[in-house]
């Protein structure tokens, strides 16, 4: 394939993405994530902008605009808000929060939506091994036995067991066990 013709291709899918259809609009949506504890006050942001100027990740990222996250919930784009990567950007920082001139609690309403986005099937893989290695290990990472045979070797006491039952239980309790389970759970939707 030309470089000609690898513009073209490129140019043809930014206008697919470009172009919203009807079909794509899920008007009940805004009041579903109002439903979702953090989500409540969706519908306060007047998209002046100041969370996407305060955001540290926003300032390091080109893609990643808390604002557009807000606004295309508030359109009813379901999809296109679940399954977007920049979702799952958002540090939890709260310093939207803290400038938000409407007081929308922006980090809790992201919050919501990764919520809904777990619940709707959509997860990306690497927190699907992080939880993975939580309910192995009781931990988010795997300690390496190289890291644990160096503690000893340096005098450090031994990490901390986690009670496995109890996070196995937990993870149970809240259905959380079967969501990360399922197979090809994934940010594309199964």
């Amino acid at each position: 394939m030309s470089e000609e013709e690898k513009t073209q291709s490129q140019s043809k899918e930014l206008e697919t993405k470009a172009t919203l259809k009807i079909s794509d609009i899920d008007m009940r949506f805004k009041n579903e994530v109002k439903k979702i504890p953090g989500g409540e006050r969706i519908m306060m942001c007047f998209q002046c902008g100041t969370c996407t100027a305060d955001c540290p990740i926003a300032r390091f990222s080109d893609t990643y605009r808390p604002r557009q996250i807000l606004r295309m919930a508030q359109l009813g784009l379901k999809d296109r808000v679940l399954s977007s990567d920049q979702l799952w950007l958002c540090a939890a920082c709260y310093t939207c929060v803290d400038h938000c001139p409407q007081d929308v609690e922006i980090s809790s309403v992201i919050r919501a939506l990764r919520n809904i986005a777990v619940r709707e099937g959509y997860m990306p893989p690497v927190f699907k091994e992080l939880a993975g290695a939580i309910l192995e290990t009781g931990l988010a990472y795997k300690i390496p036995e190289l890291r644990l045979k160096r503690r000893q070797e340096a005098g450090l006491p031994q990490l901390p067991k986690a009670d496995l039952g109890s996070v196995s239980k937990l993870f149970s309790q809240t259905g959380f066990a079967k969501l990360i389970e399922k197979e090809g759970n994934s940010n594309a939707k199964t």
